[in-house]
C-alpha cells in the first residue's frame, strides 16, 4: 500500500460525510471535479498576485476534494469511463494553472532560479502522470513512485503555508523526475519479467 493509498483509506471516514451530503443534494462527481480544478485555479490565482498562504490554504481545501469526486462515484453508483478521464484531465490542467500562479509570482519578483526550479517541478509533475496515464495505456498497473499528486500537492501546500515555496520547488524539481525513473524502471520489469 503506497503512502497515498493509506492517507486516502484514513481519511475516507473523514470525507464520507462529505459524500454522504454531495449525494442527498445530487452533487454529481463530475461536478466535484470541476469545482477542485476551479478551486485549484483559484488558488494559483492567488499565489500570482502574492498572496502565497491563502493561495496555499486554497490548495489545501480544494485539492482534497479530488478524493472527495471519487468516493461519491463509487457511494452513488456513478463511477464511469468519461468520469475517470475528465477527473484525471482536470488534475493536469489544475497542476498547469498553479504552476502558471507559481511562475507568474516568481518572474514578478524577478526569481530567476525560481522560475527555472517552477519549470523544471511543472514538467516533472506532468510527466510522473504522463508515465502512469501511457503505462495503463498499454495495460500495465504503475501506481509505484515517491511523489505522486497527493505528495505534490501536499509539499506545495506545505511550502506556500510555510513561507518554503523555494527549497519545496528544489524538492520538487528533483523529485519528480526521480519519481519518473521509477515508473520507467517498474514498466520495464512488468514489461519483460
Amino acid at each position: 500500500m503506497t503512502f497515498t493509498e493509506r492517507v486516502k483509506a484514513r481519511s475516507e471516514p473523514l470525507l464520507l460525510p462529505l459524500a454522504r451530503l454531495l449525494a442527498r443534494l445530487r452533487v454529481s462527481p463530475n461536478a466535484v471535479s470541476v469545482a477542485g480544478f476551479l478551486g485549484v485555479a483559484l488558488a494559483g490565482g492567488f499565489i500570482a498576485l502574492g498572496h502565497l498562504r491563502l493561495g496555499g490554504l486554497l490548495l489545501g481545501i480544494f485539492g482534497s476534494l479530488d478524493a472527495v469526486d471519487g468516493l461519491l462515484a463509487r457511494r452513488t453508483g456513478q463511477v464511469s469511463t468519461f468520469g475517470a478521464f475528465l477527473d484525471s484531465t482536470l488534475d493536469r490542467y489544475a497542476e498547469i494553472v498553479l504552476f502558471l500562479g507559481i511562475l507568474w509570482y516568481l518572474l514578478v519578483w524577478e526569481d530567476p532560479l525560481g522560475v527555472v526550479l517552477a519549470f523544471v517541478a511543472l514538467t516533472g509533475s506532468l510527466m510522473v502522470s504522463y508515465a502512469r496515464a501511457r503505462a495503463e495505456g498499454l495495460g500495465l498497473s504503475c501506481k509505484v513512485g515517491l511523489l505522486t499528486r497527493f505528495e505534490r500537492l501536499l509539499l506545495l501546500t506545505l511550502g506556500l503555508l510555510l513561507g518554503l515555496l523555494i527549497p519545496v520547488l528544489a524538492v520538487l524539481a528533483v523529485l519528480t523526475h526521480f519519481t519518473t525513473l521509477q515508473r520507467i524502471l517498474h514498466v520495464r520489469r512488468a514489461a519483460h519479467p
